[in-house]
């Protein structure tokens, strides 16, 4: 599966589990390695990283950005093989 695909279902399936969340896709041009998506949640936010596979390569910056925010809130790098525990981590992060 291309990322691309993935990333698109990917936001489908986390509005369909958030209902009211707002998903922008951030620009890796601005700030070479920020993560691909913003969630916004009520008075939450996280950042997800899109991967083909567990496998892929990884950028320079990329594993930074994603410790980074994951400290300030909440961060992770999503692929096929790991997207149902990391969906299951945001939503228990995004509870009140």
């Amino acid at each position: 599966m291309k990322e691309s695909k993935f990333q698109h279902d990917l936001i489908k399936e986390i509005k369909s589990k958030l209902d009211g969340c707002v998903i922008m896709k951030l620009d890796s041009g601005y700030i070479q390695g920020i993560p691909d998506l913003l969630i916004l949640y009520k008075d939450k936010w996280a950042t997800l990283e899109c991967k083909k596979s567990s496998r892929a390569h990884k950028q320079p910056n990329q594993e930074y950005y994603v410790d980074i925010l994951n400290k300030m809130s909440f961060a992770r790098f999503i692929c096929p093989e790991n997207k149902e525990e990391v969906l299951n981590e945001l939503q228990q992060a995004f509870k009140p």
